[in-house]
């Protein structure tokens, strides 16, 4: 599935994002994840950093879930794919380090990155733009901002 401008720019607005994987004998596990980025067309690619249980799950488990939301907007959208790890021995590994690296300006090391190819994606919306449809986003973000005393 072609990642669409909307989910591009809601992942280049979200700070964290998290990673739903499951183990071989289908214990769920959720972990947040700060260094995280578009690649390609229908990839997400995440830095492995302090993540063996993310990483021992993908291997056994290719099968992930990724949400992200612009806390102030709460908007945002949770993809479905399949994720593997690549190791630095990979040919896409240098492609896609450099991209992480730009967020990590070198201060987060990682030895592997998860690449999720993302086949389904659904948007994450706040219920006050279900239950009030004539909520802006502006509206949401002063209201959000007055929840976190921003």
């Amino acid at each position: 599935m072609k990642l669409t401008e909307d989910i591009k720019a809601a992942i280049s607005d979200s700070v964290l994002c998290w990673l739903a994987t499951s183990s071989a004998d289908n214990m769920p596990n959720v972990s947040p994840k700060e260094i995280f980025s578009c690649f390609e067309d229908d990839t997400i690619i995440v830095a492995n950093i302090a993540s063996p249980q993310t990483v021992k799950n993908i291997r056994a488990n290719k099968n992930v879930c990724i949400s992200f939301i612009d806390v102030l907007k709460q908007k945002g959208f949770q993809l479905k794919g399949e994720a593997e790890i690549v190791v630095k021995s990979s040919l896409d590994f240098s492609n896609m380090e450099k991209v992480l690296l730009l967020l990590t300006k070198g201060n987060f090391p990682f030895a592997t990155i998860t690449k999720i190819t993302v086949t389904n994606a659904k948007p994450i919306i706040a219920p006050k733009y279900l239950l009030y449809p004539n909520t802006t986003e502006q509206e949401q973000i002063e209201s959000a901002k007055k929840s976190y005393g921003f």
